[in-house]
């Protein structure tokens, strides 16, 4: 008589001599680096001799021009020379770490998810130059429209905040509130600026000459559209991560000669030919402490 045991096997021998095999094994994807390569560190070393020869060319400017006079040259100068410390630094290797976060892998069919990092290079020197050029170039607005200088310091402070808030948002962590939080923030900070250089700006340079009145709404408009263009490819590369690094590097180089040494020579140049920009400070700016009521120490009455 036969078993049923062995029924089942005739029948169904796959379903009786198979045995479950061993769970296939996951192994997590290695991390992802998105860096830069030698197209990006060229346009860095060109950008720090530009940004330098500029800066020679704005102090040359100002070798005839009165020390008290000199407020437009200064700001300019400086302007450019800081940029080309912070692309010195940039060019280097020295301005620059790694902004990692966990993307999670699935693989479905039962088997567990694993992580693995993505890497990008942030240049952290990027935001130091900002932070520090941005608002002189506010500063030569304001000073060439008259804003008074509460609504002046005002749109400075605005401006850090939006700088500041940018380098927050590019080592935040992905996915989160945080890192598009600090992005809010920033464009917040843009609006601040605009409104207090653009509606401010534009009732006190009514009071000026129609030469200083066209020459400001040509660079305050030139100078806030272009800042405009700042926060997209910042949201595009930075936080959406959908541009390689040596298309951000790129991009940012085009916009920072036109926004620092073109904009710095548009005021320079347009400043020596209308003689309505001109601002004379004394006093401390161009003559130092005055000598009288200094006491020395150890002189003879």
């Amino acid at each position: 008589m036969i078993h049923p045991d062995q029924v089942a096997e005739m029948l169904y021998p796959a379903l009786t001599t198979s045995k479950p095999g061993p769970i296939p094994t996951v192994i997590p994807n290695p991390t992802h680096y998105q860096l830069s390569s030698e197209t990006a560190h060229r346009t860095l070393w060109v950008l720090f001799a530009a940004m330098t020869l500029f800066s020679a060319v704005f102090a040359l400017l100002s070798w005839n021009v009165p020390v008290s006079k000199r407020v437009y040259h200064v700001t300019t100068t400086a302007v450019t020379l800081a940029s080309a410390l912070a692309y010195f630094g940039m060019a280097a290797g020295h301005a620059s770490s790694l902004s990692c976060h966990a993307v999670r892998d699935r693989h479905g069919h039962g088997l567990p998810d694993t992580f693995h990092d993505e890497c990008r290079q942030v240049y952290w020197a990027r935001y130091v130059d900002w932070v520090l050029t941005t608002p002189l170039v506010l500063l030569n607005l304001c000073l060439l429209a008259g804003v008074d200088g509460a609504h002046t310091l005002m749109a400075l402070i605005a401006n850090v905040v939006m700088v500041l808030a940018g380098l927050f948002a590019a080592y935040g962590a992905e996915g989160t509130a945080q890192k598009w939080g600090w992005f809010v923030i920033a464009c917040l900070g843009y609006v601040f600026v605009v409104w207090h250089v653009g509606l401010h700006g534009t009732r006190a340079v009514q009071n000026k000459a129609a030469r200083v009145s066209k020459l400001w709404a040509s660079l305050a408009i030139y100078t806030l559209a272009l800042w405009a263009a700042y926060p997209i490819v910042w949201g595009v590369a930075a936080l959406a991560r959908k541009t390689n690094v040596d298309t951000e590097v790129v991009i940012y180089a085009v916009l920072d000669v036109l926004a620092k040494p073109i904009f710095g020579l548009w005021l320079l140049v347009s400043h020596r030919a209308i003689a309505e920009t001109n601002i004379e400070l004394g006093g401390y700016w161009s003559q130092g402490l005055p000598a009288e009521g200094r006491i020395r120490i150890g002189e003879e009455d």
